[in-house]
């Protein structure tokens, strides 16, 4: 007994040891444990080859080599950093030299995040590597190193495949996607407009303080809540009259009574066939207050007798916006909802109405339920896309017209258009950056509100 408890201590101790000796060498050379005590040469070498992209890239793309050698005498990040440490240094200062010569604050803070978050990813491989290589020692102990490489290759076959064939999809999708969105966020808490141009001038962290004169700035909290105020109206009322439109004109195109169904399909899906851009351009010349043919035909009918302000008028151009609208967009949904009255139990309805039900009820408590039950998704998703229908309003109206009791925005502007009129007008991009966020929370709180509520979500 006495000797098989001390054959158990030595056990532990060796096993302790090897354990210790495993992560221990890992945290020094990443993958060092993994290809020296376990056997696992690729995981080693692919961990090790983490480190060697880590270190490589600071080295030779700065003038450490020069420092450590006794050749710069006064080192500063600045001049003379590698791309991880220059690239942190500028995303925290963004620059300490104005001028032509000097830091472009800009270009700082797009390669700090780039840095930033090649950094982030080195470090989660390097923490996978320390846990890998403890999880591995204790297997090693338990199990001996056979069985451990058996169960690594299959596991290796299983696991590594789809990792690598996502990983030059997600490389493309953090530069192209997520890099501009952090930018797009970060801008927010700097200075940076059209008196803060890089390189002349450099850009600053101003914290809160651009959200807080949203707020605390009268013009700019009344044409923001103005903006707003308008955009949900354009959006609820954008989504709600073409989806209804388009169920009146599916419904209409199912009735048994409808002949040549095929050729008023045609007719109704050209608003869709010709490009939104070309329709809001002719449609702006139709318009037209002055020279448009509208007005001249009413005119020349007698049915008027002055011409009527369709796009400069505050009421009438918010309108007529929404009109434009419902005539390009209720063919998206006919085209969908046809789908869906095809689709749906003719039985259903038939033993409502022998039941006493009416034509109307039918409609109310049973197909129209059943219809936006089918389509919430895609209401939602119109709701959004509606919320931020730049070209709706940019080639109809400009968002005009203007209103000198706003701030850079016009009467039919919604908050797409008005960031759009700060960026490239004014050049007040650190305000565009507020709106850009406060757009997304909104939409995304309003967004998966309503999709939570549905069925498809439920059945998910």
């Amino acid at each position: 007994m006495a000797v098989s408890q001390v054959n158990l201590r030595y056990a532990m101790g060796i096993n302790m040891k090897k354990k210790q000796g495993m992560v221990l060498l890992s945290l020094l050379i990443w993958g060092s444990g993994q290809f020296i005590v376990a056997k696992q040469r690729v995981k080693g070498s692919l961990f090790f080859l983490a480190q060697v992209l880590l270190l490589g890239t600071e080295l030779f793309t700065g003038y450490w080599l020069n420092y450590f050698a006794g050749q710069i005498s006064d080192f500063s990040i600045r001049l003379y950093g590698g791309f991880f440490t220059k690239g942190l240094w500028g995303l925290i200062t963004m620059g300490s030299v104005e001028g032509i010569k000097g830091d472009h604050s800009t270009i700082l803070l797009i390669n700090g995040i780039i840095a930033f978050m090649g950094f982030i990813i080195l470090m989660g491989v390097y923490i996978v590597n320390v846990t890998d290589a403890y999880k591995q020692g204790i297997l090693l102990d338990s199990l001996g190193r056979k069985e451990i490489l058996k169960r690594n290759k299959l596991s290796t076959k299983k696991k590594a495949f789809p990792y690598l064939i996502l990983m030059p999809a997600a490389i493309v999708i953090i530069l192209i996607v997520l890099m501009p969105i952090i930018f797009s966020v970060l801008t927010a808490f700097t200075n940076y407009d059209m008196n803060h141009l890089p390189p002349a001038h450099l850009v600053d962290w101003v914290g809160f303080e651009n959200f807080t004169k949203l707020v605390s700035v009268p013009i700019w909290s009344k044409t923001f809540l103005t903006v707003l105020i308008w955009t949900i109206i354009w959006a609820v009322a954008a989504t709600f009259s073409t989806y209804f439109m388009g169920l009146l004109q599916a419904l209409m195109l199912s009735s048994k009574y409808v002949k040549h169904k095929g050729l008023f399909q045609a007719i109704y899906i050209l608003p869709w066939a010709i490009p939104g851009m070309i329709s809001l351009l002719v449609f702006k010349n139709l318009l037209n207050g002055q020279f448009g043919p509208f007005n001249q035909f009413l005119l020349d009918t007698g049915i008027i007798s002055e011409r009527i302000p369709f796009l400069t008028d505050p009421v009438l151009a918010k309108i007529s916006i929404l009109a434009v609208n419902l005539w390009m967009g209720f063919p998206t949904f006919m085209v969908m909802l046809l789908g869906v009255l095809a689709n749906q139990e003719e039985s259903l309805y038939e033993a409502a109405r022998i039941d006493g039900a009416g034509k109307l009820q039918v409609f109310r408590r049973i197909k129209l339920p059943l219809l936006m039950q089918a389509t919430a998704p895609l209401i939602i998703m119109n709701l959004a896309c509606n919320f931020n229908n730049f070209g709706a309003i940019y080639f109809l109206t400009g968002g005009g017209p203007t209103n000198s009791n706003l701030q850079f925005a016009g009467d039919t502007d919604i908050l797409i258009s008005w960031i759009y009129k700060l960026t490239l007008d004014q050049r007040m991009f650190s305000m565009a950056a507020v709106m850009n966020i406060l757009i997304f929370l909104f939409i995304a709180v309003v967004s998966l509100w309503n999709f939570s509520r549905t069925n498809a979500f439920k059945e998910m």
